[in-house]
């Protein structure tokens, strides 16, 4: 079957465009995780909902994650056209060189903080944790403590994903007639496991890092390949719905933020924003596509990977200078701390993330015919 639904093959073919409001999304998401994490370190900081609820900036990510990555190899999985070796080697090109960039960068500084008698928090250099973090397996239940960049937790458990990716894509395909019923199953699942998951383990599924992270990727994930679903049915097909439903959905997530509404309400809202946003591309729309907003969508990952190591860097740097007893800065320091991102995100981003990235892809399209996997096939 090589149409989608009631979907024309012209129209199924302009889904392959760049859907740049969903990159510009990413930024947004990233600064709420920057936020939340740093909060704690701004001297005096009014307590903040709507900041303590930035963890939930990773849930986008996860969201963004599924929608994209069925976005662009859906239609061939379901065409028995997916090389999967292909697939993986394209998604570790696109994760990897940042996370080993970082990790190597946290260690040397823990190294030569040790060198010169300065004292490293333990968690800096968990060695145990090491052969974990190498393998991105650190969200897998395999890593004996947190350590090392702890955002990578997030990374390890998109590569969960992108390893059953065919699990996800199989009942997509399946359900591609049926968009409603995928939307309501993956939302079944969201809740049922953010109700569930507390009483068996002690702690929220959103809460979770190196312990069962990469089960919290799960009905994120999910969500995102049904709200996919949802948007090639043509669910939202005038500019105007577009632009007016993304407007709406970004002040009820704002909303529910800083009232401290319920996580599940607040990663609920996500599908729908995504929606909106994705349709605002097919309906021809410019909103959310400026160049200055997609760029910093696009160098959003190496600011997100860079979060953690750069703070531990300029708080004890600045401190330092300033002889604070605690590992507080006031607002104008803070600001610095914040803004820093941008360039180094952009710096990482330029040097290190997009020409690794090349060079990975380039390498796995030199590898002979022989060591890749045949095409997956599934029936129609």
């Amino acid at each position: 079957m090589s149409d989608f639904g009631a979907v024309p093959p012209g129209e199924w073919r302009m889904a392959a465009t760049d859907l740049k409001p969903l990159t510009s999304l990413r930024f947004f998401a990233a600064v709420w995780v920057v936020l939340y994490v740093n909060w704690s370190k701004l001297a005096g900081a009014p307590t903040s909902p709507l900041v303590e609820k930035g963890y939930l900036g990773v849930e986008l990510f996860f969201v963004l994650s599924g929608f994209i990555l069925c976005h662009v190899y859906l239609q061939k999985f379901g065409e028995g056209r997916l090389n999967y070796n292909g697939f993986l080697w394209a998604r570790l090109a696109r994760i990897y060189p940042m996370h080993l960039a970082t990790l190597l960068g946290l260690g040397a500084m823990g190294l030569a903080a040790s060198a010169v008698g300065l004292q490293v928090d333990p968690s800096v250099l968990a060695w145990t944790s090491l052969p974990a973090n190498l393998t991105l397996t650190n969200a897998w239940g395999l890593a004996p403590q947190a350590g090392w960049n702890h955002a990578s937790w997030s990374i390890s458990a998109e590569w969960f994903a992108y390893l059953c990716f065919p699990v996800f894509a199989s009942a997509a395909w399946r359900l591609r007639l049926r968009p409603r019923l995928a939307v309501l199953g993956a939302l079944a699942l969201l809740s049922g496991l953010y109700e569930i998951f507390p009483r068996l383990a002690g702690f929220p599924l959103d809460s979770a890092t190196i312990a069962w992270g990469a089960l919290r990727i799960v009905p994120c994930f999910a969500y995102g390949c049904a709200i996919y679903l949802l948007w090639r049915s043509g669910a939202v097909q005038r500019r105007q719905f577009a632009q007016a439903g993304a407007l709406f959905c970004g002040a009820a997530i704002l909303t529910a933020g800083l009232i401290g509404a319920s996580d599940i309400l607040i990663v609920g809202l996500f599908g729908p924003l995504v929606l909106c946003l994705a349709a605002l591309t097919s309906t021809g729309s410019r909103f959310g596509t400026g160049r200055i907003l997609v760029y910093l969508g696009k160098i959003s990952f190496s600011m997100y990977m860079l979060c953690i190591p750069w703070s531990v860097f300029f708080v004890n740097i600045a401190t330092r200078f300033m002889h604070t007893p605690t590992k507080q800065l006031p607002l104008s320091v803070w600001m610095v701390l914040i803004a820093g991102l941008i360039p180094l995100g952009a710096l990482a981003y330029h040097f290190i993330e997009h020409p690794a990235q090349e060079r990975m892809r380039a390498l796995g399209r030199a590898l002979p015919r022989r060591t890749q996997m045949g095409a997956m096939k599934i029936p129609a």
